[in-house]
């Protein structure tokens, strides 16, 4: 009893410096993002004369919003990027539980180097085959369309997906799948059901690859540039011009960018401290 309360001060001040350094690393994260909210509400004016002042009577003037809202094709924007998110984010958890299964749970020639092949594509950047990619989207006559960023964000987005999973599959007790299939389950039955045991690490990987995804600009601006294709980041850029610049209008769109993004963070941060900490344990 002696030796833990003379641990106990030191242990405090242990607790204090840590919560002290994660609150100042939060207010650095934060910052930028307070800045973008406040400014998008102030007159062009204020913005580069009082940019760290909150807005008041005299500075207050919502017109970014009314234009952004009115004058562009927001919504449609908006839209577009909620279509592209949502249908990669299906398929990289389909196509990457489903291959992750396979390689947890099969032993077959070249399991191994198949799993290698398809963690290399964590460490090449998908931006290093941009021309190749364009050639292959010109060929199948997708450019312009969200069918070419939703398959090449559900390509980008399968070799992590894979290298998480696979490893939280074989976590998974085999008595467990063994069980099952003297039950009678057949093999995709067995893998619905090992899909909610490995929650924590779909949530990880649902988060690590929405958050590229829908702040993406480089390939929305070389596969989908038309106007009824253009997702929100590539929207903002309208907006931005040779000479003149709406600061109104794109702090406006950068704002309600920004909403999905920090609801969908919210609901899915228990998974994510879950997958990262299981990771870490492991």
């Amino acid at each position: 009893m002696t030796a833990i309360r003379q641990l106990r001060p030191a242990q405090t001040i242990q607790l204090v410096i840590a919560h002290l350094v994660l609150l100042a690393y939060t207010a650095l994260a934060m910052f930028p993002i307070i800045l973008i909210v406040i400014n998008s509400v102030k007159s062009k004016r204020a913005i580069f004369t009082t940019p760290y002042a909150m807005p008041n009577s005299n500075t207050w003037d919502p017109i970014g919003y009314e234009t952004v809202w009115d004058r562009a094709s927001f919504p449609s924007y908006f839209q577009n990027s909620i279509i592209v998110t949502l249908a990669s984010l299906l398929l990289i958890m389909l196509a990457g539980s489903m291959a992750a299964w396979a390689l947890a749970e099969y032993r077959f020639p070249g399991n191994a180097i198949m799993g290698l092949y398809l963690a290399l594509g964590i460490m090449i950047p998908i931006r290093l085959g941009t021309v190749s990619i364009l050639r292959l989207v010109v060929d199948l006559h997708l450019v312009g369309t969200l069918y070419a960023l939703i398959l090449v964000y559900t390509a980008s987005g399968l070799p992590l997906a894979v290298f998480i999973l696979t490893n939280f599959m074989k976590q998974v007790p085999r008595d467990l799948k063994d069980a099952a299939r003297v039950d009678g389950a057949s093999e995709y039955r067995i893998y619905l059901m090992i899909l909610p045991l490995v929650r924590p690490a779909l949530g990880t990987v649902m988060v690590f690859n929405m958050i590229p995804i829908w702040n993406d600009l480089w390939f929305p601006l070389i596969l989908a540039p038309s106007e009824k294709s253009k997702t929100v980041t590539l929207g903002a850029q309208s907006f931005l011009g040779q000479f003149v610049n709406d600061w109104n209008a794109v702090l406006a769109s950068l704002s309600l960018a920004m909403i999905p993004m920090v609801i969908l963070y919210i609901i899915f941060s228990r998974q994510l401290i879950r997958g990262l900490t299981a990771g870490a344990v492991k």
